[in-house]
């Protein structure tokens, strides 16, 4: 085994970092204080992120071994090579922690009733089911391959589940199958109820259970099925077709993942071995693939949708989103925002709200113009069909769809051909660039001049999220906001020419340099004697850069406050570097996604909300807007929804080298700050 050196002691290596971050998710589904139904969905979350870090991530550094590289510099001071072992190391470990979770879960299921069987515990009623289930909705969209040599073994798909088949033949020799199991398929098959106890399958084990109706014609003496599944390089490759739109070469090159270069390959490791030596030959599974031995079922993503049974106890209780106290659903939102700024908080506040200002603008024959920003939208989206509906009714709109935003092309790339065909003015980003922006900005015409309205997000203008992820919105008719928004959509056209903005901080020509300047005014104030201090929330941190910064000001004595929900390259606290510098991250039933900046400002904070991270790419190659608050009411809204999450005591975990991942603990009042950011809310609008 090659020798692991430890990284540099300046900065946490990014994949790592993203590790320890999905060690938090695993950590919500060991929690016996989470619902029981809940953990599970969280090991599905566990699962599918890492999905998504081996086609990305681990894909990436897998490209830097091949193509000689060591990557030192780039990798916070780690070697490619030894990289890719310490990511297989720790993501065994974790899988491993991940199966005990799961069989713990599955005991406390069956203390509830709910039992989840295999195809050996089968009784005669649930037989009669199975074979009628397996009959009527299985079979039809079965894909079975016999393989032999004269068969080559087709691409897998990327992160389906596969049952590799041995059966052992009268002959003495082994024929081997493949299986695929089908995301058309609902992956837990719900039994008829009895005695009150709810029963369960797999549809792995209902296959299992009816591999003989499947093989029936062959002559074997047994037959076995284990799950195996490979994951591919999650990377874009567009062709220089010129003939071929846009659109066509994401929806091809979409297409093309599918048979991507694999980069992790996991199976049962009951299988037997020579079956494993064969299925890894057939595909080519080379010696630099992460092989993870795992459990008997694999796509345990697909426990993020665990059928609830109707049992509400064993669930998060819902929240019933609430109104923006003076902003009301029922009157024209133009008129409102006229008046003065709103804020909307995801999921606290209804995403209502930005549906029926678009509703509103489709249908008010004084509006002329509509731009917007799109990065993802949900599969039945009310946003591009109050845009349709707009463009219908006479108005100009303008969309800067992102069909490169990874994984969630295919929903766009229908949605921009949609659009595309009822008129809408549409830009696919930047080349060079993604549009990771959050924006809209409205052309109304009053009293014969023109005035702008809009609002700017953290987060994407999908329903769907936006139930489950943390987000602000600001409305606003601030015309100085709006009119270098304004500029952002020139930008689209003539992205050629680098335009000046007064008010908003814009990616990728100024975020870090106006950052630098907002960060060196709090150590010219600390050096003065004069209050200083600075407040992030964000999702990631890996600007190498932007950290140097921050240790720069943290030397200088600037108290920083960090709250980053997923990687951190930054080392909180250490001596002589970061000493003025605290970490935390907050893992709860919503997923945290706001972009919160606050500085101090000797007592006059200025407070900005942002779609960017402090990331390279959010930095130097995408398109990303950080909006200045300045309505004073919403100000100390957003620096109070702050000082509620940096006062989590339940949720938060400790950022730094000696406390990673431990909970935040002390002995004042619990606060859970997804709850008290609710309760926040519910009082203010009682006041």
């Amino acid at each position: 085994m090659t020798k692991i050196e430890k990284p540099n002691n300046t900065y946490i290596n990014r994949e790592v970092s993203w590790l320890n971050f999905n060690a938090r998710v695993l950590q919500e589904a060991e929690d016996t204080n989470v619902p029981l139904i809940e953990r599970l969905r969280f090991l599905g979350i566990f699962s599918n992120n890492l999905d998504e870090f081996f086609k990305v991530r681990y894909a990436t550094v897998k490209r830097i071994v091949e193509a000689g590289k060591g990557g030192k510099s780039e990798l916070g001071g780690v070697k490619s090579n030894e990289l890719l072992e310490i990511i297989t190391q720790i993501v065994i470990k974790q899988q491993s922690e991940s199966l005990k979770i799961l069989s713990e879960i599955h005991k406390k299921l069956e203390a509830e009733n709910i039992f989840i069987i295999n195809e050996t515990q089968i009784n005669n009623l649930q037989h009669k089911y199975i074979k009628n289930y397996f009959i009527q909705k299985v079979s039809p969209a079965l894909v079975t391959i016999v393989l032999n040599d004269s068969v080559e073994l087709p691409n897998l798909k990327d992160s389906a589940a596969y049952l590799a088949v041995n059966m052992l033949m009268k002959s003495g020799e082994n024929q081997y199958a493949l299986i695929e199991i089908s995301k058309a398929m609902d992956r837990f098959v719900v039994l008829p109820k009895q005695d009150d106890k709810n029963y369960i399958i797999m549809v792995d084990d209902l296959l299992r259970y009816c591999l003989d109706d499947i093989f029936n014609i062959f002559d074997y003496k047994s037959i076995s099925a284990h799950m195996i599944k490979i994951t591919r390089d999650g990377e874009l490759d567009l062709d220089s077709d010129l003939s071929k739109s846009f659109i066509e070469k994401i929806s091809d090159s979409v297409k093309d993942r599918q048979i991507g270069d694999p980069v992790r390959f996991v199976y049962d490791k009951t299988i037997n071995k020579k079956t494993l030596q064969y299925f890894m030959a057939k595909m080519l599974i080379e010696n630099t693939d992460s092989v993870i031995p795992g459990g008997r079922y694999h796509n345990r993503r697909d426990y993020m949708d665990f059928p609830s049974l109707g049992r509400t106890d064993l669930l998060y209780k819902k929240i019933e989103p609430l109104p923006i106290k003076g902003l009301s659903l029922e009157k024209s939102i133009f008129n409102e925002i006229a008046k003065k700024d709103y804020l909307l908080y995801a999921p606290y506040h209804t995403f209502s709200y930005i549906v029926k200002f678009l509703r509103e603008a489709a249908l008010d024959p004084t509006v002329k113009t509509i731009k917007i920003t799109i990065y993802r939208l949900a599969q039945i989206s009310h946003v591009a069909s109050s845009l349709i509906n707009a463009a219908k009714n006479g108005k100009k709109v303008t969309v800067s769809i992102e069909i490169q935003a990874r994984f969630d092309e295919q929903a766009n790339i229908d949605y921009a051909e949609q659009m595309e065909q009822e008129g809408v003015n549409l830009f696919f980003g930047v080349q060079g660039l993604k549009v990771h922006s959050k924006m809209c900005v409205i052309e109304r015409e009053e009293k014969n001049k023109i005035k702008r309205y809009g609002f700017v997000s953290t987060g994407n203008f999908n329903e769907s999220t936006a139930k489950i992820y943390t987000d602000y919105t600001l409305f606003t008719s601030d015309q100085k906001i709006l009119k270098d928004i304004n500029k952002v959509f020139s930008f689209f056209e003539t992205n050629y020419r680098v335009y000046r903005y007064k008010h908003i901080i814009k990616s990728p020509h100024y975020t870090k340099s106006a950052f630098f300047k907002l960060i060196d005014n709090e150590i010219a104030n600390v050096k003065a004697g004069k209050p200083a201090y600075i407040r992030l929330k964000m999702n990631s941190m890996s600007s190498y850069k932007m950290i140097d910064k921050l240790y720069e000001a943290s030397r200088a004595g600037v108290k920083i406050q960090l709250i980053v929900r997923g990687l951190c390259c930054l080392i909180p606290g250490k001596k002589g570097m970061s000493d003025n510098i605290e970490a935390i991250s907050v893992v709860d039933k919503f997923l945290e996604h706001t972009r919160l900046f606050i500085f101090c400002n000797n007592n006059d904070p200025k407070v900005y909300i942002s779609s960017a991270d402090w990331m390279t790419r959010n930095i130097d190659h995408r398109v990303e807007v950080s909006c200045p608050i300045y309505d004073e009411d919403i100000k100390q809204e957003l620096i109070d929804t702050f000082n509620i999450c940096w006062s989590d005591n339940v949720k938060a975990r400790i950022l730094n080298e000696k406390q990673n991942n431990k909970y935040k603990r002390n002995n004042k009042p619990k606060v859970r700050s997804q709850f008290e950011t609710y309760n926040y809310y519910l009082k203010k609008n009682e006041e």
